[in-house]
C-alpha cells in the first residue's frame, strides 16, 4: 500500500484545528478543519472523509491547499462566475434614473415597477434582462420594494388642503 499525503503543517495540533472549527463561521472550512484534524489523530483518509462527508480525492486536495496557505486556506475561494450585462457606469446611470422616478408623459407610469425598469434597460443600454434580474440588481444596490405612494399627476394640492380644513374635528 502506498504510503499517504502528509500534513506538513505543524503549527496548529489536531485539538487547535477542532477549537478552530467550533469557532468558524464558514461551515464549509469547519468540516475541512474536523476533516484534517481526524487524519491528523490516526484515522485513516477514507474515515476521516467519509466523516466530512466528501470523497478521499478531495480530502487529499484540501490537505494540499491545507500544507500550502494553512487554515486560512480551506475557504472556498471566489469563482469568476458570468460577466455582469450592465457595468457600473450604466448601474449607476440607472441609480440615477430609479432615484429620479418616472415621468408621466414619457414613461408613461407613476412608479417604477420592474417590468418598467426592464423595458427602460432594454431601451436605453440594448440589454435583455428578466424581472427577477431587475429586481435583484435593485435589491444589490440598496433599492426596496417598499416605496412611496405615487401622487396622480392631476392631483389638485390646494384642493386637498382644503377638503382637509372643511372636515369636521371631534
Amino acid at each position: 500500500m502506498a504510503i499517504g499525503l502528509k500534513i506538513t503543517r505543524a503549527e496548529e495540533s489536531a485539538a487547535e484545528l477542532r477549537r478552530m472549527a467550533r469557532l468558524c463561521r464558514n461551515v464549509a472550512q469547519a468540516r475541512r478543519l474536523l476533516a484534517i484534524a481526524s487524519v491528523m489523530d490516526g484515522d485513516s483518509r477514507t474515515e476521516a472523509a467519509t466523516a466530512a462527508g466528501m470523497d478521499r480525492q478531495t480530502l487529499r486536495d484540501w490537505v494540499h491547499r491545507f500544507n500550502a496557505e494553512g487554515p486560512v486556506g480551506l475557504v472556498d475561494k471566489p469563482r469568476s462566475g458570468r460577466p455582469a450585462r450592465l457595468n457600473e457606469d450604466q448601474l449607476k446611470d440607472l441609480d440615477k434614473v430609479v432615484e429620479a422616478g418616472p415621468d408621466i408623459a414619457t414613461d408613461g407610469v407613476v412608479r417604477w415597477r420592474c417590468a418598467d425598469l426592464q423595458r427602460v434597460i432594454a431601451e436605453k443600454y440594448k440589454v435583455a434582462l428578466g424581472e427577477r434580474s431587475v429586481g435583484r440588481i435593485l435589491n444589490d444596490r440598496g433599492f426596496r420594494h417598499v416605496s412611496v405612494r405615487p401622487q396622480h399627476p392631476k392631483s389638485d394640492p390646494e384642493a386637498q388642503e382644503l377638503f382637509k380644513k372643511a372636515s369636521p374635528t371631534s
